[in-house]
C-alpha cells in the first residue's frame, strides 16, 4: 500500500487525503489549527460555487464535477453544504468575461441563462441595473457553507481511514511515498524561494438588509469587470466581497482589522446596485487571504529538490469550488495515471485573463 502525509487540512489538503485514502493510500493529514480555522482561506461562512470561468472549459467542467461530489459528501454527513441559491453575473459588455462563459456553459450542457437587466428586480429587493448590457443566470449554482464543508471532508477523509495529526509540520519532516504540501497561504512561507505566490490581504463585509436579502430567496453575485461579488444572508447579514487584491499579508502574525477604504468601496456599491441597502448597518467583517498564482491557475508540481514531494496550492481567490474535483485530479497526477498539466507547474507564467474577476493586478 503508497503512504501519503498531506500537510494542510484546507479543503485542497483534506480534499486531497480523503480522495487518496479512498484510491487505496495510506494516508496521515497534519493541520497546525482545527480544520475549517479563522486563519485559513477554506475558512469563512460562505464560498461561491459557480461554473462560469470566461473561456477555459477545463475549470467549468471540474466545478461541475465538483458539484457533484459536493452533493455526495451532503449524503455522507447529513450537513447541508451546498444552498443551491444560483448566482447572476452582471455583465457590463456585451461581449465580455460573461458571453464568454455563456458558451462555454452552453458548450458543455450546463445550465444556463441570458436575461435582460430588467430581470434583476426578481431576484433582488432593489436593484438598479445602471451600466449593465445583460445578467447572465446559473440556476445550478449557489453558495457553499465554506468552514462547514471544509470540517465536513476532513470527517469524511478521517472516516476513510486518514490519520489526522495536529501538529505543524516542516520540511523534512513527514516521511511517506508521496509528501503534499497543501498549505494554502503558508505555501509561500515554507517555500519562498520554489513557488511565485503572493499571498493578499482581502476584505469582506456583512450589512443588515433584513429578511427580504436573505438565500436562498436571494442569489449569490457577481460583477466581473467591477471586481466585486456577494451572497445573500445565510445568518449572519448580506456580503459584500471587494476582490482587488489586496496588499502583501503573513497569515501568522499580520492584524486581521478591516480596511476602512474597503468598507467605502463596498458601501459605495451596495448604494448604487442595490439602493434599499445604502444605510444598511455593517454587522460583521473579516480579513481573509488570496494565495494567488500570477495568471491565478492552480499550482500542483512535484518539488524540484526533494524527491517524492508535492506543492498543491494557489487557489488564487477562486479555489475552494473546486476540492472535491481537485482531489480526484491530484490524486491521479500524484499516483502517475496522468501527467501533470504543465499550466499547473512551477515555471514562468504571464498574466492573462483572472479567473476570479476583473481585479487583478
Amino acid at each position: 500500500m503508497p503512504s501519503a502525509a498531506v500537510v494542510g487540512a484546507g479543503i485542497f489538503g483534506a480534499s486531497l487525503a480523503h480522495r487518496l485514502a479512498r484510491d487505496g493510500w495510506d494516508v496521515t493529514l497534519y493541520e497546525q489549527y482545527e480544520p475549517g480555522h479563522a486563519r485559513a482561506a477554506s475558512g469563512d461562512q460562505s464560498r461561491l460555487i459557480r461554473y462560469a470561468h470566461g473561456p477555459d472549459a477545463w475549470y467549468s467542467r471540474s466545478a461541475w464535477r465538483a458539484r457533484e461530489l459536493w452533493r455526495e459528501l451532503e449524503e455522507e454527513s447529513g450537513r447541508e453544504l451546498l444552498v443551491q441559491c444560483g448566482v447572476v453575473w452582471f455583465a457590463r459588455s456585451a461581449d465580455g468575461w460573461e458571453a464568454e462563459s455563456e458558451r462555454v456553459l452552453r458548450g458543455e450542457g450546463i445550465p444556463v441563462e441570458r436575461l435582460s437587466v430588467d430581470d434583476g428586480e426578481r431576484f433582488f429587493p432593489s436593484f438598479d441595473a445602471g451600466g449593465l448590457e445583460f445578467l447572465l443566470w446559473e440556476p445550478d449554482a449557489g453558495v457553499l457553507r465554506a468552514g462547514d464543508a471544509t470540517k465536513a471532508t476532513t470527517e469524511a477523509a478521517v472516516r476513510s481511514g486518514v490519520r489526522l495529526v495536529s501538529e505543524r509540520a516542516e520540511p523534512g519532516g513527514p516521511a511517506a511515498d508521496a509528501v503534499v504540501w497543501a498549505c494554502g497561504p503558508w505555501l509561500a512561507k515554507i517555500f519562498p524561494d520554489v513557488v511565485s505566490l503572493r499571498v493578499t490581504r482581502q476584505n469582506l463585509f456583512y450589512v443588515d438588509g433584513g429578511p427580504g436579502w436573505q438565500a436562498p430567496k436571494v442569489p449569490a453575485w457577481v460583477e466581473y469587470d467591477r471586481a466585486i461579488y456577494g451572497v445573500g444572508d445565510l445568518g449572519g447579514g448580506f456580503k459584500l466581497a471587494p476582490d482587488f487584491e489586496g496588499p502583501p499579508f503573513d497569515p501568522d502574525s499580520d492584524d486581521r482589522e478591516t480596511d476602512p477604504e474597503n468598507e467605502q468601496l463596498a458601501r459605495t456599491y451596495a448604494g448604487e446596485r442595490f439602493p434599499a441597502l445604502s444605510d444598511a448597518p455593517l454587522v460583521g467583517s473579516k480579513v481573509c487571504p488570496y494565495s494567488l498564482t500570477p495568471d491565478t491557475n492552480f499550482l500542483l508540481a512535484p518539488h524540484p529538490e526533494l524527491e517524492g514531494n508535492w506543492l498543491f496550492g494557489g487557489g488564487s481567490g477562486h479555489g475552494f469550488k473546486h476540492g472535491p474535483a481537485l482531489g480526484e485530479y491530484a490524486s491521479r497526477v500524484i499516483s502517475g495515471q496522468e501527467d501533470p498539466d504543465p499550466r499547473f507547474g512551477l515555471g514562468p507564467r504571464e498574466h492573462g485573463p483572472s479567473l476570479r474577476t476583473a481585479g487583478t493586478t
